[in-house]
């Protein structure tokens, strides 16, 4: 499974948002300079995350962003989920585009299916809180004060 860039920066920002401390805002210059992507495709992600009601943006001149909801009510494989909606792995996973012969008789797609359910439950086990237990490190990587 090889998850989208869009996903792996909105995951970050996650991050990123949760180890701020409680009420303190992040901004996405910050974010883009911390991790080196682009300004442009942060705002894309922080406007996505604020309409799933993850983040919570404030305008204006002391403007910002941050966590909508604690750390630990933010579930990885539910956010994994809604960015890697139209996950398809092989061709017959999609009935409009699949011209596989075998596809009818074929147990690969049942294989794959039951591995991306299962990689989906292991992600769904974890919450932005258990992704920040080591607080004290990833301040230090991330400039945190």
């Amino acid at each position: 499974m090889n998850l989208k860039k869009y996903t792996d920066y909105a995951l970050r920002v996650l991050i990123f948002t949760g180890m701020k401390p409680e009420g303190e805002l992040a901004s996405i210059k910050e974010i883009s300079e911390t991790f080196s992507i682009s300004q442009h495709h942060l705002s894309k992600i922080v406007f996505e995350l604020n309409k799933l009601e993850l983040l919570e943006t404030i305008r204006g001149r002391n403007g910002g962003i941050r966590l909508a909801k604690k750390p630990e009510e933010i579930n990885v494989g539910k956010v994994v989920r809604i960015l890697e909606a139209d996950t398809v792995l092989l061709e017959c996973f999609n009935k409009e585009t699949n011209h596989c012969v075998i596809s009818p008789a074929c147990k690969l797609k049942h294989v794959l299916n039951k591995a991306l359910h299962s990689f989906f439950a292991v992600l769904e086990e974890y919450t932005i809180k258990d992704l920040i237990v080591n607080d004290h490190q990833l301040r230090e990587l991330m400039g945190i004060q």
